[in-house]
């Protein structure tokens, strides 16, 4: 079988994460500059070999000032740190449209394994000839792991931050020529 390139197509692509807060919200946001390789035999995603780099500066929860603390070395130091990174060791197949996606990530140069659920929504070409594929991701990781650990104490008890960090992306992929 062939392998087969894809690219993410950026304008059709999204990654989010939900944070809870004051325990008793939560708190979204994105990376706005991502991209995300795959490679496949033909059009079978289920051996996929799968890269994602994320550029943490350009976290946005649509408050700048948070943005701006977010960036700096209470949480992501993005100077020292400029790119998350994820890399798949292993697709398990759950079922025909959803998958468990392995693999390692690394943030702040720590790198732990996690396990990501994928529904694959198809592939379908588009009106000028080019076939993509969609994909539905979600996933948690306890942000600690990676040596995120800021967090204030409330007044009232608990804490500001939880630990948990919800991801969730839509990531469409174009096939390469």
């Amino acid at each position: 079988m062939a392998t087969t390139k894809w690219n993410l197509d950026p304008t059709h692509s999204e990654l989010g994460f939900k944070i809870k807060h004051m325990m008793i919200s939560n708190v979204t946001g994105k990376f706005t500059q991502f991209d995300v390789t795959a490679e496949t035999e033909d059009t079978d995603f289920s051996n996929a070999q799968v890269v994602a780099n994320v550029d943490v500066a350009s976290i946005n929860t649509n408050n700048e000032q948070r943005d701006e603390h977010l960036r700096n070395a209470d949480f992501f130091g993005t100077e020292a740190h400029p790119t998350m990174k994820f890399v798949s060791t292993k697709v398990e197949k759950i079922d025909e449209d959803t998958f468990t996606l392995h693999g390692d990530l690394t943030i702040k140069d720590t790198t732990k394994p996690v396990k990501l659920t994928v529904e694959d929504n198809g592939t379908a070409t588009d009106p000028w000839g080019n076939v993509k594929a969609g994909f539905s991701i979600s996933g948690k990781i306890n942000r600690k792991d990676w040596g995120i650990n800021y967090n204030a104490a409330l007044e009232t008890g608990g804490v500001m931050l939880g630990e948990e960090l919800k991801i969730q992306g839509e990531v469409q992929l174009v096939k390469q020529a």
